[in-house]
């Protein structure tokens, strides 16, 4: 018997509805609850978020490096400029512009709420063989 149905990642924020709709269009998802003080949204892979209304927020403060960064999202791109001119579109700002080394390339960046999120390409790698 399965115990849990169902996972979100909440993000606490001042307007659920603004925030809501910040990651409905970058997921390219939907809506699939809201109620005065939550909306929820599932994106076209899957992914389910629920933006929950706390009118005392305050944005994380990361990158200072006074504070550590205690949660961010992943989102995985295959093209980081065309994530990055999306996000920028829809309110979002950079946080980290330049490309880390290493297998990876990522760029960090904020909602409009000031939530942090990394954008990251994964490099292009063979197939194994034998």
């Amino acid at each position: 018997m399965t115990v849990v149905t169902a996972g979100f990642v909440v993000l606490d924020c001042s307007e659920p509805e603004k925030l809501a709709a910040f990651y409905k269009e970058f997921l390219d998802g939907e809506e699939t609850d809201a109620t005065a003080n939550r909306v929820e949204i599932q994106g076209a892979d899957g992914m389910r978020m629920a933006f929950r209304r706390d009118v005392n927020a305050t944005p994380p403060s990361w990158p200072r490096p006074e504070n550590s960064l205690q949660a961010h999202l992943d989102f995985h791109v295959d093209d980081l400029d065309a994530a990055e001119r999306k996000v920028i579109s829809l309110g979002g700002r950079a946080l980290e512009a330049k490309d880390g080394g290493g297998p990876y390339e990522e760029r960090g960046y904020a909602d409009p709420s000031g939530h942090s999120f990394t954008l990251r390409k994964g490099a292009t790698t063979a197939p194994k063989q034998g």
